[in-house]
């Protein structure tokens, strides 16, 4: 699977978030959807920006590092890898969506030598909803529980189970399994997941 982002350049590390709205697909299907970029700057508060167990603030175009007790945090980071989201783990699949952290020369960082290096938080909201969640609709991966509606040239993309989201659910995903030989009898739909067991069994809802 490939997801890009986009971004503009701020007073300090860039910060883009994915359209990692669970979108996922059978087939060899390529096509991917993006969410509005979110820029940030690093606060200070933390020895590594945007590591592990820090929080971010809440805001449509900026995103900045705050103490989790503040009244601005909105999520926190439940994993912190570096390089590129391609290239390394995987976020966890509680992981609400996924801010992308490209190198720069803020005047504050984490060590003093004047650099943030390339990398990507895993950011769970601090309260509800939380698209990560089976079924929640979004997230950076579609695991287990979560439902999809088909979007045409054999894409497919999550939406809550629960109706509640902009699309009606079609099928919903019951099984992780290592091939599509081994989805159960009725299986409708085979969704790339991703991991050890990529394959995906759907049943329709």
């Amino acid at each position: 699977m490939r997801r890009t982002g986009a971004g503009a350049a701020c007073g300090g590390v860039l910060l883009v978030a994915l359209a990692l709205a669970g979108c996922q697909w059978s087939g060899d299907s390529d096509a991917a959807s993006q969410r509005p970029t979110l820029t940030g700057t690093a606060g200070g508060h933390g020895a590594v920006f945007l590591g592990a167990d820090d929080c971010g603030s809440r805001g449509r175009e900026r995103v900045t590092e705050v103490p989790c007790d503040s009244e601005r945090a909105a999520a926190r980071v439940i994993a912190r890898y570096d390089g590129r989201v391609g290239d390394g783990p995987a976020c966890p699949a509680r992981t609400d969506y996924v801010l992308h952290i490209s190198e720069s020369r803020p005047s504050v960082d984490e060590d003093g030598d004047g650099e943030v290096s390339r990398g990507y938080a895993c950011m769970r909201n601090l309260e509800p909803p939380h698209p990560g969640d089976p079924g929640g609709g979004g997230g950076p991966r579609t695991v287990v529980g979560d439902c999809v509606y088909g979007a045409g040239r054999g894409e497919v993309r999550e939406t809550a189970c629960d109706g509640s989201g902009p699309r009606t659910p079609e099928y919903r995903v019951v099984a992780a399994v290592p091939t599509r030989s081994s989805c159960a009898p009725g299986t409708a739909l085979y969704v790339s997941l991703g991991g050890p067991r990529p394959v995906g069994c759907a049943v329709r809802v």
